[in-house]
């Protein structure tokens, strides 16, 4: 990801909630740090490396405000990796994050969340801050470490004061900005 733009997370499109009395959103987790992890149930970097990553997320960071998600993305195999699979997945692998199961889309094989994020696959590692902005975006597997640092430094700062509206510079609207003739 380009760290000189920061996206806007998009929402979540989600068909099926487990481990989470309640759906949740980005929205409404505005104010806090999100970890989300993008997996498949037959991926083997997933199931070796990724899932684990994550529980070790949520044990160590389970103190702190973070929001740790687990993001069940099928992009293939789409028989085999049914919501009743992914039960029976996540109480063999002791998963106790939220899991969210992806929108399939209408349109293609792609669902709908992976296709939002621009992700290339799985696993994929999404830290979203504070102010709902994408701070890190990482496709395949990453250092715990890494991923540590990236959390704690986002979980110790403070949420960003609002940017107050002002004036409009002029010659710009809310529907963009154009050359002023007058200056030359």
């Amino acid at each position: 990801m380009n760290s000189n733009f920061r996206m806007k997370a998009p929402e979540l499109a989600v068909s099926a909630w487990f481990n989470t009395p309640a759906p949740l959103s980005l929205e409404r987790l505005r104010g806090r740090v999100v970890f989300l992890h993008a997996f498949q149930m037959l991926c083997p970097a997933c199931v070796s490396h990724g899932l684990p990553q994550t529980q070790r997320v949520q044990s160590i960071f389970r103190d702190t405000d973070l929001q740790v998600i687990g993001l069940h993305s099928v992009f293939e195999h789409h028989a085999a990796m049914t919501p009743d699979a992914l039960k029976a997945f996540m109480h063999e692998y002791r998963l106790t994050f939220p899991i969210a199961v992806d929108q399939p889309s209408d349109t293609g094989p792609i669902p709908q969340t992976m296709d939002r994020y621009g992700m290339r696959g799985t696993p994929t590692a999404i830290i979203i801050g504070r102010d709902g902005h994408v701070e890190y975006h990482r496709f395949g597997i990453e250092e715990d470490m890494i991923i540590g640092a990236r959390l704690a430094t986002l979980l110790a700062a403070p949420m960003p004061a609002p940017v107050a509206a002002g004036p409009e510079p002029a010659g710009c609207t809310s529907d963009g900005c154009t050359l002023d003739p007058h200056v030359g």
